[in-house]
């Protein structure tokens, strides 16, 4: 006992001096360090900060603003990402993941869909404005990847909780931006502002997952409280439209997990290969309906005709690109459907629809499965999506696609944060 007492004594007069004579001189004994800074995970760490600090705080507000500020900011995100993985070597191996990718149900169903993309350019009358979205789908395709693939094994809570912070800042401003545009006309401002709320959707799901999983329901709802008044004052009722579909996915699954993944995946999958019968099943249901659906109805007009003149048609599709060029050259009538569901049978016909189909349904079928608490959320996130392609959404536009990767990228984001450390018990010598 005296022996341990002498040496814990003797130990600390050494810290002390070693104290005093870094006071002294502005160095530590030789002896002293045991442990030297690695600049490569300083820097790497602070990049990383930086690329999520982009995604989660400058993105979502950028987005109400400009209408490129998905486009520029995602892109420079991932790459910092990339960046700071390249640099600590944190990330996971690029072959065995690529391989599982490519080999999932997943994988080979979304290739499929880009494979029949570019086969219809053989056939489509827009092959130059066809051909350079194509290329900008797959260049963004790839750069999600290597986004993902540049995320550490486990990602540090700190990052992550800016996720909240943001989508809280972009729902108080854009509550802010909408209350300075009520009562003008709309304009470019006002569509953009649109364009943001449904961004501000699309982020605030991953938000809510990580929140509940870290046990914060209360803060989760109040986060889709704000969310959800900033859409409502929306100009257009497009933005909580799309958040209530989430909603409802959230609500059903946190219910029965089980129950809302296999409803979510059906849905999405079944109401996309239908969908030819929506206009001769849907005109006489809308007609006895009080409200004045006559848009609407228009709509479903050409559809119907677009189907009873070139059935053939839905085999093939007319290629890729040609519904929305279609559209500004006159082709088309105006009131052509501007929905999922009709440009994609009329792009791409069954075997491009079938393809996509099964691909929704495998990626929402395995969403969270290894972590059940995210599991609502993700149904969530996978609804608002479907909902806000089905209900208008150009599927084709860039900052669409953009927004729907950085999503896809928080998810994985918040998956790879779901880890527990447990630190060692503290025992007094002689009890347990």
């Amino acid at each position: 006992m005296l022996h341990c007492t002498y040496s814990f004594a003797a130990q600390c007069r050494l810290a002390s001096g070693e104290i005093k004579a870094y006071l002294r001189h502005g160095i530590f004994p030789q002896a002293m360090p045991t442990a030297l800074t690695d600049p490569a995970a300083d820097a790497a760490a602070l990049l990383r900060r930086l690329g999520f600090a982009i995604f989660m705080l400058a993105l979502p507000v950028a987005a109400l603003f400009t209408r490129r500020g998905v486009v520029v900011l995602a892109p420079l995100g991932i790459i910092l990402l990339i960046i700071a993985s390249a640099l600590d070597r944190t990330g996971r191996p690029a072959g065995p993941t690529l391989r599982r990718i490519a080999s999932s149900r997943v994988g080979l169903s979304a290739g499929l869909v880009l494979f029949w993309c570019g086969l219809s350019l053989l056939w489509t009358p827009f092959l130059a404005e066809a051909s350079e979205r194509l290329f900008n789908i797959i260049g963004l395709v790839a750069l999600t990847i290597a986004g993902i693939l540049a995320l550490p094994e486990r990602m540090r809570s700190a990052n992550l909780y800016l996720l909240p912070v943001g989508v809280a800042a972009a729902a108080l401003a854009g509550i802010a931006a909408v209350g300075l545009q009520m009562g003008k006309p709309m304009d470019e401002d006002g569509q953009n502002l649109e364009r943001g709320l449904i961004v501000l959707a699309l982020a605030l799901w991953p938000a809510v997952a990580w929140l509940v999983s870290r046990g914060r329901r209360l803060e989760g709802g109040l986060l889709v409280l704000v969310v959800a008044i900033a859409a409502l004052l929306a100009p257009h009722p497009l933005p909580i439209q799309g958040l209530l579909i989430g909603a409802v996915a959230f609500a059903v699954t946190s219910l029965s997990p089980a129950f809302g993944v296999k409803a979510t995946s059906l849905a999405m999958a079944g109401l996309l290969i239908l969908a030819p019968l929506i206009p001769f099943v849907l005109p006489p249901l809308l007609r006895v309906l009080p409200a004045n659906m006559t848009d609407v109805l228009a709509s479903l007009e050409v559809w119907r005709n677009v189907i009873l003149n070139e059935p053939a048609r839905l085999v093939t599709g007319h290629g890729f690109e040609t519904a929305l060029r279609g559209r500004l050259i006159g082709r088309l009538p105006n009131e052509m459907p501007s929905t999922l569901l009709f440009e994609s049978w009329y792009e791409l016909g069954l075997v491009g629809v079938v393809a996509g189909a099964v691909a929704l349904a495998s990626g929402a079928a395995r969403a969270g499965r290894d972590h059940p608490l995210l599991i609502p959320g993700m149904m969530a996130g996978f609804a608002s999506t479907y909902g806000f392609a089905c209900l208008g959404i150009g599927t084709a536009q860039i900052w669409w696609l953009t927004a729907v990767a950085v999503a896809a990228l928080l998810f994985v984001a918040i998956e790879r944060g779901q880890f527990r450390t447990t630190r060692p018990k503290a025992f007094i010598h002689g009890s347990r």
